[in-house]
């Protein structure tokens, strides 16, 4: 039983959901019931009542209610029945009003004014809404007054199970080291239910395994799954879906259910060790091979992935060793074995290598299960191939003496083949190194010797390129040539000398110093001797003394040099080498002979110019130029004279041009007979004048004679004569016509014959035809028909052909 106190006095006593209970009592002696239950002395009164709820029944009521609760989700038809409003203020005659009013009133709560009963009109929802607070009032039919102060009281929505069990976080996704004890938690699932978990089981959810087991279960209560085998291997399956399903009811009869998937993947462990699929393996390469290059790709097989598959390699033991080496790809997890030194099948042809593989990272609980390494053997066979010859020394620096001969042997080179055949090798000097071909090599025997005499001074070192060749192959060394120096070149003035002797110059003076140069390099260095030439060794102008520097002076043995006497001197020197043997050479040295200052410095040299009294030279070059150009203007000027042509056009002929005449004058029509006058165009007997207008007739000779010598009318002739006539006038004005293009024109004329039985139609004849019809009415239909009034009327010798 609970008690509530309500703000309108009254004590509802409510046992179970379905059954209410209501007391109808007053509100202070209320309040002295609840104290007195508070203190504990209502049956220790000595004024108790044995009926005490007799005694209150004595008493006048306030408010009465019936219900508080109403189930969810109702399907009846009737509206459903919620409870009763009751005032002790109504006296049943019908003045008493009741109102509700609050959540849901008049939408979803009714009452009856007349009797205080409440009904649900709608479904309710106790998810969407669990309880409703209304407030109720009794008001006063007629004056809408309250006669009860508004009490306010809560509708509970009481709740069924009408709601499954829903995974709000699925489909779920898990994962479980693989080899895993039993029951180790993999993860867990929750279902909520939205029903009332504080009434009844509608919302108490178990939780059981529909789809994956043996392999897993989960806990009724908890949602826990865990693992139900023990080392679950990952190699053999991966991934497993597991179908959970949560019931509410406790799982009883009846109640509802959801199901939701749990995908667990077995994630991987160091549990598999390294195994290689052979015991041995065997490949072949060439012994061309470079170094570094990949001679095999070896693998482990491991049945982990990731971290738990990479492995380690090494090359344990073997035969050659430092030929190779062995690493890992980190992609692919292969042992790639790699050449380090260059391969000789003659040599060696085959190595054998013991190799290693261990996993990096191992798993300790896994260790049962070891060892995680494996050994395999790899052989390696050298393949022959056709190699280059090879140089058996390096061919190294040779020498040859300047003077050597043609054919002189310098040296040999030697190659040999370093394959098992031994074939035969043949030798040649690249030309591209030997242009001017100073040298030749015996294709046999590899003996270099000189092809032409050699010069140290136009080139002292030849690097030769040799070839040696063998079947297709070839291989080339180089070899350095180094000419030896021989005293063949004799000394000479190291520069061009211009010794110049003041005329003032005193006896003993020195006027130059010489020196020379040679083109030899002796090994212990230049040593040249002066001399001047026997021929002038006594000469009494000069002398020569050798500094013993390889430098020498020359001095004078007199003074008084004069220009006009000999303005040069030629002095002939020798120098001589210390080479053996001993060259020498005579040069020459020129000595000019100048007029100088105090100072000694020449103001002029050479032979001194004797000219006459008068004008300078300057000048006379000066006149000659003037005079020059004045010869050269005249003759220009007379030139163009001369080249002045005639006028390819007469003064006359320039004045010759073609006039055009435009007139805008606009025609009359039929009314316009003074516009031109058609006569003209009939007119052929009118003698043409090169003066007049070019639309008369000329006066030509006529095709047709006529018996009195005189034209007659175009009236008067025959068809055929008429035409001929006009046709040879045309022809005579286009012959006579300056203006007439020169090449032949076609001109066209329309004539009309006379040969028909029904003689001419044409009204154009009429007027040569002896016709009798009178037109003379013509003149009499207005200017309109004045043109045929003249050509068809009363015609005479004026007509239009007259």
């Amino acid at each position: 039983m609970r008690a509530h106190h309500t703000s309108c006095g009254l004590l509802v006593l409510s046992g179970e959901p379905h059954y209410h209970y209501t007391m109808i009592l007053h509100k202070r002696k209320f309040d002295k019931i609840m104290t007195l239950l508070s203190s504990g002395d209502l049956e220790k009164s000595p004024h108790s009542d044995p009926h005490p709820w007799e005694v209150l029944n004595r008493h006048k009521r306030s408010w009465v209610w019936n219900q508080f609760f109403v189930l969810e989700e109702y399907t009846g038809n009737e509206p459903l029945y919620v409870g009763k409003l009751h005032s002790d203020v109504d006296k049943g005659d019908g003045k008493v009003k009741y109102v509700l009013s609050g959540e849901g009133a008049t939408s979803i709560f009714t009452i009856d004014e007349n009797t205080g009963d409440i009904h649900a009109t709608k479904r309710l929802d106790r998810e969407a809404q669990a309880y409703y607070t209304l407030q109720a009032q009794a008001v006063d039919r007629l004056t809408n007054l309250p006669v009860e102060p508004k009490s306010e009281f809560v509708v509970k929505v009481q709740d069924i199970n009408d709601n499954e069990p829903k995974f709000l976080d699925g489909p779920y996704l898990a994962g479980v080291p693989e080899m895993s004890p039993l029951g180790t938690m993999v993860v867990q699932v929750a279902a909520t239910d939205a029903d009332d978990p504080t009434y009844g089981n509608s919302a108490r959810v178990v939780y059981s395994i529909i789809h994956g087991q043996p392999y897993f279960s989960v806990e009724p209560k908890t949602g826990i799954i865990r693992t139900a085998l023990p080392n679950m291997d990952r190699e053999t399956r991966d991934q497993y879906v597991l179908v959970i399903q949560a019931k509410d009811m406790v799982g009883q009869m009846g109640g509802l259910s959801g199901t939701t998937s749990v995908t667990v993947t077995l994630t991987d462990v160091n549990d598999n060790p390294p195994r290689f699929t052979h015991k041995s393996y065997q490949y072949t390469v060439l012994e061309s091979l470079p170094v570094q290059s990949v001679v095999a790709r070896i693998k482990a097989a491991d049945a982990d992935i990731g971290s738990n598959a990479e492995m380690d390699y090494r090359i344990m033991d073997g035969d050659g060793p430092g030929m190779f080496n062995i690493t890992t790809d980190e992609e692919t997890q292969d042992g790639v074995i790699s050449l380090l030194k260059p391969l000789d099948f003659e040599t060696k042809s085959s190595f054998s290598l013991r190799i290693e593989a261990t996993n990096r990272n191992i798993d300790s609980n896994f260790l049962s299960m070891g060892p995680f390494s494996d050994i395999t053997s790899v052989k390696v066979t050298v393949e022959d191939v056709n190699e280059p010859p090879v140089f058996s020394s390096p061919l190294g620096k040779m020498v040859v003496s300047e003077d050597a001969s043609v054919g002189t042997s310098i040296g040999r080179v030697s190659a040999h083949d370093p394959d098992t055949t031994n074939s035969a090798i043949r030798y040649s000097i690249d030309r591209n190194t030997d242009l001017e071909r100073f040298f030749n090599v015996d294709a046999l025997s590899g003996v270099i010797s000189t092809a032409k005499p050699l010069d140290r001074e136009a080139n002292s070192v030849h690097n030769l390129t040799i070839f040696a060749i063998e079947s297709r192959k070839s291989y080339y060394s180089s070899a350095l040539i180094t000419v030896l120096d021989i005293n063949d070149n004799a000394p000479v003035f190291a520069i061009d000398y211009e010794t110049l002797l003041c005329e003032n110059a005193i006896p003993g003076q020195v006027i130059q110093t010489i020196s020379a140069v040679d083109k030899d390099e002796p090994l212990s260095g230049h040593r040249f001797y002066f001399a001047l030439a026997a021929p002038v060794a006594g000469n009494l102008n000069f002398t020569l003394r050798d500094n013993k520097d390889n430098t020498a002076s020359i001095l004078t043995k007199r003074g008084g040099f004069r220009r006009q006497e000999q303005p040069v001197y030629r002095l002939p020197v020798l120098i001589m080498d210390s080479g053996s043997p001993a060259l020498s050479s005579t040069n020459t040295l020129s000595v000019r002979v100048c007029d100088c200052d105090s100072d000694g410095v020449a103001l002029s040299c050479g032979a001194v110019a004797y000219t006459a009294t008068g004008l300078s030279t300057g000048a006379l070059l000066a006149i000659l130029g003037c005079i020059i150009t004045l010869l050269v203007m005249v003759l220009l000027i007379v030139t163009m004279r001369r080249r002045r042509k005639e006028p390819l056009i007469l003064e006359e002929e320039r004045d010759i041009r073609e006039n055009i005449v435009r007139y805008d004058d606009e025609g009359g029509g039929e009314e316009d007979t003074e516009a031109f006058d058609m006569v003209t165009l009939r007119n052929l007997n009118v003698i043409r004048d090169p003066n007049v207008r070019r639309d008369v007739t000329p006066d030509t000779p006529t095709f047709f004679h006529y018996p009195s010598g005189a034209r007659p009318s175009y009236k008067s002739l025959p068809d055929n004569v008429v035409f001929r006539e006009f046709i040879w006038e045309r022809l005579k004005d286009a012959d006579v016509d300056p203006s007439a293009p020169p090449y032949d024109s076609l001109q066209t004329y329309a004539f009309e014959g006379s040969g028909s039985v029904a003689e001419s139609l044409s009204s154009l004849e009429s007027l040569s035809t002896d016709s009798d019809q009178n037109y003379d009415y013509l003149s009499n239909w207005g200017p309109r028909f004045k043109k045929l009034a003249d050509l068809y009327g009363n015609c005479d010798g004026t007509s239009v052909f007259s």
